[in-house]
């Protein structure tokens, strides 16, 4: 199934819940089932059946010109959750953690490899999957991080790892703009990120498990995340492949002393390969690799103009989530 949030007069800040055709054409309002995507995760329950009805109806369907569907613009839409309680990024690759910390000379402690990295961003204003990224200074390092993300139901606090799998809803694709050269002195002071992150944009559509067939076991989702930056290849490395920690224990990491609201986020952290033919999701990372080749850095981090597209195909070719696409803009 495949879920997406609408602009809606009467709930600007939420958006309206549409169920959205599999190849993403055409879409239905449900608010006989949820007004909002928060509303159906909060009763996923007794809402998802529902919803999966509508959604199997609708791809039959996907060609009728009823009042009841509608053509599916992905450039009026807004992150499926356009703002959330609690979005948790995580550092699940653990080998691009490595590099990038190289890259501003701090140590890379072992531990990193036990015990998963995570912060708390702010949740209550995203980005659209098409709106313009601002830039309001060039030296503080616009950078975009193609990522996964999960939305979770009601995870219990202290929820073990095999009991934090049932708890995985939905999908989403996830740019977390970082601001890299703001990082370093907010690190230093020992309380994590605030400055150096701002709002993040997610997919035009969040998507069911069972839409990612055999790519998904449960714990990885292994599909190639491709990133074009000003329309020429930028990285495509499979989010299967080289990740430490998996979706179930980073569910279970941020559960550890607090329930989790339905409605959580949690992404992955920027997907990286140690085969470094695919390509990066950051520029930070591929400055870093510059760096250690040819002792010099070459690519410089986004300016105004520059575009970002952030997509995932299945096996056909056909867009699973649809596409971020977003212009840096100075502000």
């Amino acid at each position: 199934m495949k879920l997406a949030s609408q602009f809606n007069q009467n709930q600007p800040k939420d958006g309206q819940l549409l169920v959205v055709s599999r190849d993403l054409q055409r879409a239905q309002a449900v608010p006989h089932i949820a007004s909002t995507l928060q509303y159906a995760i909060e009763n996923w329950q007794a809402c998802e059946p529902l919803l999966t009805e509508v959604y199997e109806q609708l791809n039959k369907i996907q060609q009728d010109k009823s009042n009841d569907t509608l053509a599916f613009d992905e450039c009026r839409i807004l992150s499926p959750l356009p703002r959330a309680y609690q979005w948790l990024d995580g550092s699940a690759y653990v080998n691009h953690v490595e590099l990038v910390r190289k890259a501003r000379g701090a140590p890379m402690p072992e531990s990193f490899w036990q015990d998963p990295l995570m912060y708390q961003g702010g949740s209550d204003n995203f980005l659209t999957p098409s709106q313009d990224i601002p830039l309001q200074d060039p030296s503080w390092g616009l950078d975009f991080e193609a990522e996964l993300a999960i939305i979770t139901d009601d995870v219990p606090m202290g929820s073990s790892i095999s009991q934090a799998q049932s708890h995985i809803k939905l999908f989403m694709l996830v740019n977390d703009v970082s601001l890299r050269n703001l990082i370093p002195a907010e690190l230093a002071k020992g309380f994590g990120f605030m400055q150096s992150k701002p709002s993040s944009s997610f997919s035009p559509v969040a998507i069911t498990p069972d839409e990612l067939g055999e790519s998904w076991n449960g714990n990885k989702l292994q599909q190639r995340l491709i990133t074009h930056l000003n329309d020429v290849l930028f990285g495509e490395p499979d989010t299967g492949v080289d990740m430490t920690f998996d979706f179930p224990t980073l569910v279970a990491h941020g559960a550890k002393t607090r329930n989790l609201s339905a409605g959580t986020i949690i992404g992955s952290g920027t997907i990286s390969n140690y085969d470094r033919s695919k390509g990066s999701s950051c520029i930070a990372e591929k400055r870093m690799l510059e760096k250690i080749a040819d002792d010099s850095i070459t690519t410089e981090f986004l300016k105004a103009g520059d575009r970002v597209k952030i997509e995932m195909l299945d096996a056909q070719g056909a867009s699973l989530f649809g596409q971020i696409n977003q212009q840096v803009v100075s502000v």
